[in-house]
Formats: C-alpha cells, sequence, structure tokens
C-alpha cells in the first residue's frame, strides 16, 4: 500500500510505543513514534499524519501542552489521548470540546484501540 494513512505516537514508554506501532502497522498504518513532546513536535512540522496518539503524561511536556501546541502549528490535526490516567465523563467531554476525538486508557484492548482509531481517522 503506497498511500498509507500516518499516525503519529507520542509516548516516553518504549514499550507501549513498540506495541501500539505494531497493532497498527498491522493494520496497514504507517507509524511514527516520538518519545518526547518535543520530538513530536519535529515531526509534526516536517510531516503530516491522519490521527496523533498522545500520552498524557511525558517528562518534557504533557500530553495536554502538546496538544495545545500543536493546535497553534497545524489546525485540525485529530488527537486522541492513550494514557493510564482516568477522567471523569465531564472530563473527556471537555476535552472533546476542545478538540480531543477520543480518551483511552491503558491497558487498552487490541481489537477497541483499533477501532476508536479507525473511527478517529473518519471522523
Amino acid at each position: 500500500m503506497t498511500n498509507k494513512l500516518r499516525i503519529l505516537h507520542v509516548d516516553d514508554e518504549p514499550d507501549i510505543l513498540k506495541v501500539v506501532k505494531t497493532i497498527l502497522d498491522k493494520e496497514g498504518y504507517d507509524v511514527v513514534s516520538a518519545e518526547s513532546g518535543k520530538d513530536a513536535l519535529k515531526e509534526i512540522v516536517k510531516n503530516h499524519f491522519s490521527l496523533i496518539l498522545l500520552d498524557v503524561m511525558m517528562p518534557d511536556m504533557s500530553g495536554w501542552d502538546l496538544f495545545t501546541r500543536i493546535a497553534d502549528i497545524k489546525k485540525g490535526y485529530k488527537v486522541i489521548f492513550l494514557t493510564v490516567l482516568e477522567a471523569s465523563t465531564k472530563k473527556i467531554k471537555e476535552m472533546k470540546k476542545s478538540g480531543i476525538k477520543d480518551y483511552i486508557t491503558k491497558p487498552f484492548d487490541r481489537a477497541d484501540l483499533v477501532a476508536r482509531v479507525k473511527k478517529a481517522i473518519a471522523s
């Protein structure tokens, strides 16, 4: 497939990056991994992504801070938070109002992750 949809996955845990990349590669996506917000910003400046998966808790900048920086660089990016942090239904609704497509907690179910990624990209 030459026109693979590209996904940026940002997480400071190499094992999570590897698992998500393996799952989504098998689904036909081109997954670019970044271990920090700084690395993610470099990727966003030079590439286009159909979707960005963001961890919330990272050492150099939080996923939320990165999300607001992304919005400043390029409007309209589709973003899903993929994190161990539980969030209330109210908080998730607030995030969706601000542009977050979905909120997935770790550990995640493989089929659920794939379905939610496909839904976010299609929306």
